[in-house]
């Protein structure tokens, strides 16, 4: 069996040998003394059935303190908050609401929602019906309903990250465990027996800085548990994007080279062409310094007209792309976002490098033009 910490700072894995092993309240306590540790808390999720007005639906309640909720990791859309851990209200998420036939978030703050939890039955007065089989009866369980409030909308998560929700619905920690319920986070809790000890299937820690990370994570490891934290991707992650910048490195070098071959090409053509004309000016008093200003100039015109067209044409791709992203991803219930930015200093130093490049290409023709022999340049026909 394996039971494990995750999410918030840190997460974690715990290999439980011989059941001696259990992130229990102790466990929690011990890591809430150490070093550099904000907050520890349990993750409790169980199955209820959720009604709000006339609609119903079976969703995984999750449980976690108000101080993680307002830490900023769980993103409030609308209303507030819960105050305090044994608060009766909760967070609903967007995507839910609009399953529930809400589409204005704003108006779903204040109503009223009920919860309705399993437990064991194992009462004298469910006895003969279990052992019975009557009809919906046969099984030890039973429903109990709860009220609360709606205090916030927050936005759903779908995918791994920093944040601590996991589900559609967030209540306080104090008022779950108040509440009678069958708690199951794992297909291997189903199969354990009821006189095992019993310990929560995760643990998060949220720490006051990283720097704190590695001996919170020794404390873990000593203690018997494997640790799992998003820092410890970090560089893995910055490896793959070495790679993938070597990558788009490669390809824009060969995008400049090519570039700056055809900023030759097209300026050692127009010297041929104006051959006769580069003759005329140097015999009118033209310098060389003069031709070398024209034909720079003419390069850097390039240059920026080049950028500025490559800006704008990737800023109208780019802005299709995102489109067309959060149109399929919005149908997932995932919120809006901007995959691609574009900063001033951005924008403006892609200009400024591609009046460079453009200036660097322009050096041969120019000399070249410089070195035209006004005599012979005349007699050209």
């Amino acid at each position: 069996m394996s039971r494990g910490m995750r999410r918030g700072g840190i997460a974690a894995t715990i290999q439980d040998n011989n059941n001696t092993n259990l992130l229990d309240d102790e466990v929690i306590a011990q890591i809430q003394a150490l070093e550099g540790v904000e907050c520890a808390y349990p993750e409790i999720q169980f199955p209820a059935m959720v009604k709000l007005d006339d609609n119903e639906s079976f969703e995984t309640i999750q449980a976690l303190p108000a101080k993680i909720c307002k830490s900023g990791l769980v993103k409030l859309k609308e209303g507030s908050y819960f105050d305090t851990d044994d608060a009766n209200s909760l967070l609903i998420t967007d995507s839910l609401l609009r399953r529930m036939g809400i589409r204005e978030m704003e108006n779903a703050i204040g109503k009223q929602i009920i919860i309705s939890t399993l437990s064991s039955d194992l009462s004298m007065e469910n006895i003969p019906n279990i052992l019975m089989a009557q009809e919906n009866n046969g099984l030890p369980l039973a429903n109990k309903d709860y009220n609360f409030t709606i205090a916030g909308v927050i936005e759903r998560v779908d995918s791994p990250g920093p944040s601590p929700m996991m589900s559609e619905i967030v209540i306080p920690s104090g008022t779950s465990q108040k509440m009678d319920k069958i708690s199951i986070t794992s297909v291997s809790q189903i199969f354990e027996s009821m006189d095992q000890p019993q310990g929560y299937s995760m643990i998060g820690i949220q720490l006051k800085d990283p720097k704190y990370a590695d001996s919170v994570k020794k404390w873990v490891n000593d203690s018997g548990f494997r640790t799992f934290a998003l820092i410890d991707q970090l560089d893995q992650i910055k490896k793959a994007f070495m790679f993938m910048d070597l990558f788009f490195f490669a390809i824009g070098m060969i995008a400049i080279t090519v570039a700056s071959l055809g900023i030759v090409n097209t300026l050692v053509m127009s010297i041929l062409e104006r051959y006769r004309e580069i003759g005329i000016m140097k015999a009118v008093g033209a310098s060389n310094g003069d031709i070398k200003k024209i034909f720079l100039f003419e390069a850097g015109l390039i240059g920026f007209l080049g950028g500025v067209f490559g800006l704008t044409l990737g800023w109208f791709v780019c802005g299709f792309i995102n489109l067309i992203a959060n149109i399929i991803l919005s149908r997932q219930s995932v919120p809006h976002m901007n995959y691609f930015s574009f900063p001033l200093w951005i924008c403006l130093g892609s200009i400024a490098f591609s009046i460079l490049i453009s200036l660097l290409a322009g050096i041969y023709p120019t000399l070249r033009a410089a070195k035209v022999d006004p005599v012979v340049a005349l007699r050209h026909d």
